[in-house]
Parts: C-alpha cells; structure tokens; sequence
C-alpha cells in the first residue's frame, strides 16, 4: 500500500471520503478530470463530490448532458488520448444504457490495438437497494462488468477504502470501476489525510475467526459482521472476508480461510442466481474441496426486480437473520 503524504487518521464519512479521494487525484494529475450528470454546482444526487467544482471550476469538474453513453464514450475516448478521467454513472441500473461503450470498446480496446493505448479511466457508480427507489434504481449489477476480460471491479465498503480504491483506480492504465453502496454513506471510518492507496485485487478479513467463512461483498459486510457477532455469544468464531475486489479476485485469500475453518458461505446483495457468489463457490469447490467438512452456502437476492415498498424490500434484501438462519442450518 502506498503512504505518499499520509499523516494520522481521522474519522471521515464515506461520502466525505469518496469527494476527498478524487479531490487527491485531482490535485495529483492534471490531465485528470471529473464528469457526470450533476457532479459539479450539485455535488452530484448523493452530495459526494460537494464542493470540488468550488475549488477546480468547470473545466475539470463537468456537469455532462444526460446521456450515460456519452459519459462512457467520453471516458474512453479521452483516456486513450492520454487524459485520465473520473467518470460518474449516477445509479448502476443506467449501466444498460451504455453497455456497447464498456463492453465493445472500453474492455476491449487495449488488446486489440496491441497494448499501444492504454485505457486510465475510472468509472465511480452508485448500487443497492436499502432506499425504496424501486426496481430501476436499486439493483446490484457487479457481475455485468466482472465478467468483461479487460475491466476491474471494486466495491469499497469503508471510507478507508473508498478513497484508497479511488486513488489507486485512477493510478491504474486500464478501466477500474468503483462501484460504492448509497446506503453507507453516512457510515464514519478511520481515513489519512493525504494520498494512499488500497491495492486493487487483495481482500480484507475485517473479522478473524477460527470455525466458519463468510465471503462477502458491498454492504453485506456489515450484516455477516452482525451474524459473527451473535454467533461469538454462542461459542463458534466466524472469519468475515470482504472481497472489495471482484475482478481481479483474491482467490488466496479466501482459500487460506477455508483450510482453517473448513466451512464457508458467500453472501452478497445482488440476484443469487447469476450473481459473483457464484464464481467464489466454484473456486472454492476447485481449489479446498478437500479442506471442506460442508457444501459452500449461498445467499443473495431473489430472482425479481427489487420492490418499491419498504416491506417487501426489506424481505428481498439479504440480511443478519438469514445469515444466522443458514449458518443454523449448515452447522446441523
């Protein structure tokens, strides 16, 4: 991890984190820049780049037509003459509107002109459910892009590595998506004043333990944390890997911890079926098949677009009850 100009952390909200983050990359490259619908006056519809049109001006803080194509169009086209932009997709639903720009072009442009262009761009989008804003502003869609050779995927669920991951995916001479969670941004954290970087493809066991393995992505981090804890009162030590980072993903590290505890359930946010937990499960089942004393559970979302009322997105939502419930199950 680099420590350039680091000093003692403080806490710092996630948001604030987020808006800090670029604000260093901003300082620190000056073919950098940041564009999006609403990123500039407004800060954006979530706030998290307040105040960083103030301090660069409209030239480097752009406020873009609505038009998510043309915000990815923009991104490839500039870094691969030589800009390296932040490009924002205000909610990840409207990734479908620019799907062509990231599969056909941002992935794939590197390789087939022979590595002679290289791609820096940076695309920060907001994803979950958890805020009754229905089926076409609440979905988690990371396995999309993870399945794009050519891309990375991080999914920052602390204001630590929020402006980490940032940094480091404007660092970074290929596309690196940052995919944030809108219902933890309010969310304080311990964050250096200062440029650093998280390393992008290396996971974060946020909790030891020594009898079960849950792997976990975005938000569900903080229930499996919630589930570890009540489980702790009862005896058994759950270890909880945050993967931040799905592609590349840190296969080591989930195996290590599966050669410990010898049971292991991938929780994420997003549909179950289809969804990245499922490419964990198959690496596990490849790689510590031997070290298991139990088949891996699954938990993700049903197969349905998320509701609007705030009960029955509460129920579609994976949370600590069920990871309790199916860890109760496995361990039977």
């Amino acid at each position: 991890m680099s420590e350039a100009r680091e000093s003692e952390p403080r806490s710092l909200s996630y948001l604030a984190a987020i808006s800090e983050g670029v604000r260093e990359v901003l300082l620190e490259q000056d073919n950098a820049f940041l564009a999006g619908e609403d990123v500039g006056q407004a800060g954006s519809v979530f706030g998290i780049y307040a105040g960083l049109f103030d301090e660069f001006g409209a030239d480097r803080v752009i406020d873009t037509p609505i038009s998510e194509k043309g915000i990815i169009g923009l991104g490839v086209g500039a870094s691969a003459t030589g800009c390296r932009p932040i490009v924002d997709i205000m909610f990840m639903d409207f990734m479908g509107e620019c799907m062509d720009e990231i599969t056909n072009q941002m992935a794939k442009m590197r390789f087939m002109f022979g590595g002679s262009v290289a791609l820096p761009v940076t695309v920060t989008t907001m994803s979950g459910g958890g805020r009754n804003l229905a089926a076409q502003h609440s979905q988690s869609l990371e396995a999309w892009l993870a399945h794009l050779p050519g891309i990375k995927v991080v999914m920052p669920t602390n204001a630590y590595d929020v402006k980490g991951l940032i940094i480091a995916a404007s660092r970074d001479n290929n596309p690196v998506f940052v995919v944030m969670n809108k219902m933890i941004v309010a969310m304080q954290a311990e964050v250096p004043e200062g440029a650093y970087e998280v390393e992008i493809g290396k996971a974060s066991v946020v909790r030891q333990g020594t009898d079960f393995t849950i792997v976990t992505l975005g938000r569900m981090v903080y229930e499996a944390l919630d589930a570890a804890d009540q489980f702790k009162e009862q005896g058994l030590d759950i270890e909880v890997i945050d993967a931040r980072s799905i592609q590349p993903f840190d296969t080591e590290t989930v195996i290590n911890s599966i050669k410990k505890t010898h049971r292991a359930m991938v929780v994420h946010e997003a549909v179950q079926f289809g969804g990245f937990g499922g490419e964990i499960v198959a690496q596990i089942q490849d790689l510590a098949f031997d070290y298991l004393d139990a088949p891996v559970a699954r938990i993700g979302a049903p197969f349905s677009p998320v509701p609007f009322s705030p009960s029955l997105e509460d129920a579609y939502i994976p949370n600590a009850a069920r990871i309790v419930e199916k860890v109760k199950e496995m361990l039977a």
